[in-house]
């Protein structure tokens, strides 16, 4: 029998039709192999209010106080599969009130030789929800927090929390926050006010960019994340009451990073999902871009358990995040399978 795999004829030289087949299956298996997958929920235990940052090869995402750490922080690098949460501020401001468990939605920004840990805590004499700044040379452990008084208090207005920073084309900062106005029954408005270039100091006075004048909204608008894309800019938030199914994720859009800005027509973009397998208000979002150049929303909802009722811990949950015409579309919230986000090393 003849083994040989090649062939000559008069005219050419051709591969044999078995050799075609054996290469078909492997090829058929390295796409595979370079095309992994996952499904949702990412990280699988309380992850409340999620914020990453990419340094070098490493992803970092940051939550809302969680299993007795003020600031859990946790890492990957395929925004897929996550350790196990870590501490990142010991310390707090003087202004904190001790032993006080609400501390929430931090965000990091690096500036400089330094990150710039921005973060919601509870003030220890005005009884409201003030917003701190804490820096480390690290982006996962040893934030510290030496002022005596927060970055921002809105006392009059409930206080303020979801510290949100923002570097701008042009290299600008600033930072956009919601007064706590449902706490005390008044209007939440989404804040931005300019940033000093090391992120530690406030510069001017904040402008009021939006405001919960929509019935999907309900009492709350918070959670501001700003996107500049193609020169435009996004304010994606979310809305209503993050304890239930009305949590919900809109955006507007904005002529510059302090506004003005005007909502979107088809918002809510990101809603739960009410028929099986249920999705439990998905909101508090950011946003992250992978090597391939494809947006990912990442945010939090709640956890369902196998009787169909609403868990008491929050997930983070990573969807597509498409844009068609101009207007940000999110490709979620998905249960199932789907392309993993394209990661390489740097």
């Amino acid at each position: 029998m003849n083994y040989q795999l090649f062939y000559r004829s008069k005219q050419s030289r051709t591969l044999h039709p078995l050799l075609l087949s054996l290469l078909g299956v492997l090829f058929s298996m390295g796409t595979l192999a370079a095309e992994p997958t996952f499904h949702n929920p990412v990280l699988r235990t309380n992850f409340p209010d999620p914020h990453i940052i990419r340094v070098g090869n490493v992803f970092y995402a940051y939550s809302t106080n969680s299993a007795s750490r003020n600031v859990p922080v946790a890492r990957s690098t395929d925004l897929v599969n996550w350790d196990i949460p870590n501490e990142a501020l010991p310390v707090f401001g003087r202004w904190v009130r001790l032993g006080d468990s609400r501390v929430w939605a931090p965000e990091v920004m690096p500036i400089g030789d330094r990150f710039v840990m921005y973060y919601t805590a509870r003030h220890r004499d005005l009884d409201r929800q003030c917003l701190g700044v804490a820096t480390s040379e690290h982006p996962d452990r040893h934030f510290q927090d030496t002022r005596e008084e927060p970055l921002v208090c809105q006392v009059a207005e409930g206080g303020s929390i979801d510290a949100s920073p923002f570097r701008d084309a042009d290299g600008t900062l600033y930072l956009y926050w919601k007064n706590d106005g449902n706490h005390i029954g008044v209007a939440s408005y989404l804040y931005v006010q300019e940033l000093t270039p090391d992120g530690l100091s406030l510069v001017g006075e904040p402008t009021r960019l939006i405001r919960n004048d929509q019935a999907w909204e309900g009492r709350v608008v918070e959670a501001p994340t700003m996107w500049l894309r193609d020169g435009r800019y996004y304010l994606f938030y979310s809305a209503n009451s993050y304890a239930g199914v009305e949590y919900a994720v809109g955006y507007a859009v904005c002529e510059s990073a302090t506004g003005p800005c005007v909502k979107a027509p088809e918002i809510p973009i990101l809603t739960s999902r009410l028929t099986p397998p249920l999705v439990i208000g998905p909101g508090h979002q950011t946003i992250i871009t992978d090597d391939a150049g494809q947006d990912w929303l990442v945010y939090h909802a709640w956890e369902v358990t196998t009787a169909g009722l609403r868990g008491g811990r929050r997930l983070m949950w990573l969807d597509r995040l498409d844009w068609v015409a101009g207007r940000p579309v999110v490709r979620g919230p998905t249960t199932g399978l789907q392309p993993a986000p394209t990661i390489r090393t740097r």
